[in-house]
């Protein structure tokens, strides 16, 4: 990075960084031992409180920001476990998103293809949902065609990286239609309506988990609501935001919050927690707009993770299981640091009759997935999932149940490599109620 780059990024981090929140850390030390990276290294660096130092360092002129703070800023997972954790309740997820704001728009460690792949993924593909679908299509193609079968026999997926020829090995079968175009974009409640909600599809869920989506609409309606789904709704803008694209996520989130506004819903619902956490702090999101502040505030109080409305909202559902199963829960970091909304899955699960709940040690610790943590930092991602399946196969669990597309890949990758041939399964949480129910 040259002296110019430098001096450049020095002057955003001052402009974006939360100056309050970068003095509100006390360097306590209680962020240590929440803190996945930390736990890995020992390094005081790889510590919020560190990154938080090495923010203020170069906002305050004490250090020139440099490849290796790049770096830095880059091996965070994100988790936000250190929130939780700390006394002066520092803001520790937004300063990460601000410093990587600063840092995307100064960066010299992308190659030009990456820059290339980026600006297609990003502004191209993921705010679009009828791209989004031709997505799935084509890798519905791929699936069903034999080109999958042939791919993996000839070693091609292994070309670009050994993680993503994992990944792509426990990838759900595409769909080319979302949940609207199987049930439409409203669902009567099945028997007396209790309220109307909104449902947020996502745009990967619709691709990847569309089954899980349909089986969202449909526990609702079993729960006594009227489900909506906004036609034009479009992606959260969480990959966005955590990736210093923060201009692109303000745009998403507008055009979710008219979305939503104009469907007149009590409540949304979010089946994934990467997405929830970022939808229940929109307001955050667009403080400095003055004219979204208010729809902001909107939308953001009515953001609610599907198994709280459960629970808290709906008409209670009746489980049913066989005697003998063994569950346990692999929290999913934002549904838990950002949404507060840990217990309540953890609540669901304990009310299968004949089953027994079994308390994952340090259950509430990142798996490594972390959005696309695990392709950008796979050495580090693959070893916070080697201490993560140690503790998931101490349960002897059946099922390994989570709240997130991205820990619930993480999870079967970890079964793969770590348990194969067992019984063990991993389960998003809607799939595994709307089974027994």
């Amino acid at each position: 990075m040259s002296n110019a780059t430098a001096k450049s990024l020095q002057e955003s981090l001052r402009l974006k960084l939360d100056y309050d929140q970068l003095t509100n850390c006390m360097r306590c030390g209680f962020c240590l031992p929440a803190c996945p990276t930390f736990k890995e290294t020992g390094v005081e660096a790889e510590s919020p409180r560190g990154r938080i130092s090495l923010m203020k360092a170069a906002v305050d002129g004490i250090m020139e920001p440099n490849v290796r703070f790049e770096e830095q800023m880059g091996h965070c997972l994100g988790c936000r476990a250190c929130e939780p954790a700390c006394p002066a309740d520092v803001k520790y997820g937004q300063l990460i998103e601000q410093a990587r704001d600063a840092i995307e728009d100064h960066t010299t460690q992308h190659r030009t293809w990456v820059k290339g792949v980026r600006k297609v993924v990003f502004g191209q593909l993921f705010p679009h949902q009828n791209r989004m679908k031709l997505l799935g299509k084509g890798l519905r193609f791929y699936q069903k065609s034999g080109a999958q079968t042939l791919a993996r026999k000839t070693g091609v997926v292994g070309l670009f990286s050994k993680q993503m020829s994992a990944l792509e090995n426990v990838l759900p079968e595409a769909a080319g239609k979302g949940v609207v175009d199987q049930l439409g974009t409203r669902v009567p409640a099945i028997g007396e309506k209790i309220g109307t909600v909104g449902m947020f599809r996502g745009c990967l869920m619709d691709v990847l988990f569309t089954e899980t989506n349909r089986k969202t609409v449909q526990l609702l309606a079993k729960a006594g609501f009227d489900v909506v789904i906004p036609e034009a709704q479009n992606c959260c803008g969480a990959l966005h935001a955590h990736s210093g694209e923060m201009d692109q996520a303000k745009q998403l989130a507008r055009h979710n919050i008219r979305a939503f506004q104009e469907a007149g819903v009590d409540y949304i619902v979010s089946n994934a927690g990467g997405c929830g956490a970022i939808l229940v702090e929109y307001d955050h999101l667009l403080h400095d707009d003055a004219q979204w502040q208010e729809q902001a505030k909107w939308f953001a109080s009515r953001v609610k993770d599907i198994s709280t409305i459960l629970l808290e909202k709906g008409r209670p559902l009746t489980f049913t299981e066989g005697p003998g199963v063994r569950i346990t829960y692999q929290d999913s970091c934002h549904l838990r640091n950002v949404m507060k909304a840990g217990e309540s899955p953890r609540k669901l699960l304990k009310q299968m009759p004949g089953a027994t709940f079994v308390e994952m040690k340090d259950a509430g610790s990142c798996c490594g997935s972390a959005g696309i943590y695990n392709l950008t930092q796979p050495d580090m991602a693959n070893t916070i999932l080697d201490h993560k399946m140690d503790h998931a196969k101490a349960t002897d669990a059946h099922y390994i149940v989570t709240s997130n597309p991205g820990c619930l890949l993480q999870m079967k990758l970890g079964i793969d490599k770590h348990a194969p041939g067992s019984p063990m399964q991993a389960v998003h949480i809607v799939d595994f109620l709307y089974e027994r129910v």
